[in-house]
């Protein structure tokens, strides 16, 4: 698996632990309790990371297509 395949994973793992959470907080009608704010925080972050792996890895290609043409 390549590093966008790498970061694709990692967003969706992302995305899942934020949508738990999220229902987690719906489910429970009230605020969000001081785990469930840390947990979209850490998911958020995770997100954030991996969106940056898949954009060096965006330019890690582009850099090297350019230098096979």
């Amino acid at each position: 698996m390549g590093i966008l395949g790498i970061a694709q994973q990692g967003l969706e793992q992302a995305q899942d632990r934020l949508a738990q959470t999220a229902q987690r907080i719906a489910r429970a009608g009230a605020p969000p309790s001081a785990g469930d704010s840390v947990e979209l925080l850490s998911g958020r972050n995770q997100y954030e990371a991996d969106l940056g792996v898949a954009r060096v890895g965006d330019e890690e290609q582009k850099a090297t297509l350019d230098l096979l043409a």
